[in-house]
């Protein structure tokens, strides 16, 4: 009986030792794991190893590592590019993402700014909370800028302004009152913009002769040709030419189709009348012309018959001639 109970006590501890070595083989496999860095998400972007606590560990050829906090805890993630605030540093072992100097919003290496934070301006390659002397600092583009001429609001040096003052038009990087030759202001954008002057088309072929859109029954009539506007003047362009010509022609004249001969003929029969009634009318008005004419020499001439007459009666040598008789 106690040698039964010794066996059953020793048979219960071997497998205690046998699972605990199991749970610590497992244990350090996990561990192993871990640190060797292989992980089913490795072949995801451009991680070459990585684990599931810390991200990446390793990037491919060409890619940045980039730690990114979240919480108390850095993730490894690998870039193409490094994102702003941080450059680029490659090396045979490792290429890292190295963040900028607290000043600078962007930069190309830690001595290089390309852009700067609020309140600091740019000025070769730094940024500074003051400009030198020359320089005006401006907090659209923080940057030092050079003193701008009188007639620029904005300007990238004293030879190139970007927006000029009120009522100034821009062009080439200058400001004028008056845009130079070949080119006309635009109140809309403020600015000197090339003119635009009017292209035409070729004379089409002249029309065929007509009058009041008919080809028959006149002699005298019109041609027309036109041309086409292949381009509109800008308002202080060249305009366009004339683009309709008219002139007058003559034609053999010809009946309408479907109208009677008859039409013809009662119409200079009608032309006829009306000349005959002139005619008329001009041998009456000549008539009465002469009537009045030949009355006038009668009155004329009763008149100086009646004056002889009375001379005759008052004439002293006729009296006396009387009384002698």
């Amino acid at each position: 009986m106690q040698l039964q109970l010794i066996s059953f006590a020793w048979i219960i501890l071997h497998c205690m030792d046998y699972t605990g070595c199991q749970q610590h083989s497992t244990s350090r496999h996990r561990q192993h794991k871990q640190i060797s860095g292989v992980s089913s998400g490795c072949q995801q972007g451009g991680c070459l190893t990585c684990s599931d606590y810390n991200g990446c560990l390793s990037c491919k050829p060409r890619f940045f590592m980039h730690l990114e906090r979240i919480g108390m805890k850095q993730i490894g993630v690998c870039m193409t590019s490094c994102p702003p605030g941080f450059y680029g540093t490659r090396s045979p072992e490792r290429n890292t993402c190295t963040k900028c100097r607290s000043e600078c919003d962007s930069c190309f290496n830690k001595n290089f700014c390309t852009r700067c934070r609020i309140g600091f301006y740019l000025h070769l390659g730094k940024c500074q909370e003051s400009c030198p002397e020359g320089l005006v600092r401006s907090d659209t583009q923080r940057e030092c800028v050079p003193t701008c001429p009188a007639e620029c609001e904005l300007c990238v040096n004293r030879e190139t302004c970007t927006r000029c003052q009120p009522g100034l038009y821009q062009l080439n990087g200058r400001c004028h009152h008056i845009c130079p030759d070949d080119y006309e202001p635009s109140d809309k954008l403020m600015e000197c913009i090339r003119q635009v002057h009017c292209e035409v088309a070729e004379w089409s072929e002249w029309s065929p002769c007509s009058r009041s859109d008919r080809n028959c029954g006149f002699k005298r009539g019109q041609e027309t040709r036109k041309r086409q506007v292949l381009q509109h003047s800008s308002p202080f362009g060249k305009p366009c030419p004339e683009i309709l010509e008219i002139k007058e022609c003559l034609v053999k004249r010809k009946q309408c189709p479907g109208r009677k001969p008859n039409d013809r003929k009662g119409r200079r029969n009608r032309n006829n009348n009306r000349k005959e009634n002139q005619e008329v009318r001009r041998d009456r008005k000549r008539e009465r012309e002469r009537a009045r004419d030949t009355g006038d020499r009668q009155d004329n001439s009763n008149k100086t018959e009646h004056r002889h007459r009375r001379g005759h009666d008052l004439n002293p040598f006729s009296l006396a001639e009387g009384l002698v008789q």
